[in-house]
């Protein structure tokens, strides 16, 4: 059985799209997956299988999600180790920019085209904010408040795909307690 990290997108945002933590792990384990874990009420899911497959494994949590909810939950399905890679890029970025204000990092079902990786990194030239696109995910160290980031805003960086977003602390931890 391998270990995989479930992101789920645009839960528990307002009164509307609510799915509990409880209500994720039944969900999740009547699809057959053990091992399930949550944490915070973002939707942040360890769960074990016998699959090998993230986007497998992602179609059969999306779809057992909208089966309970009655609404799509864009699921992203993460390894071990790319998750360890990703907080390695946080580590070489923070000795790199220094800690920053605030780290956003979006996760994504597959990889971003080559040409809208270099086009976000290349709107973020001037501003305060840093970027860097990993396998999977981008990273923004923010130089301004989330809500008034020009990257985060920008055309360039909505064409690296439909994504869920978390702040770099919830990636170290869920990565140190379930990897």
């Amino acid at each position: 059985m391998a270990t995989y990290l479930a992101f789920l997108r645009a839960i528990n945002l307002g009164a509307v799209r609510k799915f509990p933590k409880d209500a994720i792990k039944t969900a999740t384990e009547s699809v057959g997956f053990t091992g399930v874990e949550t944490y915070i009420n973002t939707g942040n899911v360890r769960l074990e299988t016998g699959m090998r497959s993230p986007d497998r494994i992602a179609a059969k949590l999306e779809a057992a999600y909208l089966q309970d909810r009655g609404f799509d939950v864009p699921t992203m399905v993460m390894t071990r180790a790319e998750m360890a890679e990703m907080v390695a890029e946080i580590d070489d970025l923070w000795a790199e920019h220094g800690q920053p204000a605030q780290h956003s990092i979006t996760l994504y079902a597959a990889p971003p085209a080559s040409d809208a990786a270099e086009a976000a990194v290349a709107v973020a030239l001037g501003s305060p904010d840093h970027v860097k696109v990993g396998n999977r995910w981008a990273h923004v160290l923010l130089g301004v408040n989330f809500h008034e980031s020009r990257v985060l805003a920008s055309k360039q960086f909505a064409a690296l795909g439909v994504g869920t977003a978390r702040n770099a602390s919830v990636i170290r931890e869920v990565t140190k307690r379930w990897c």
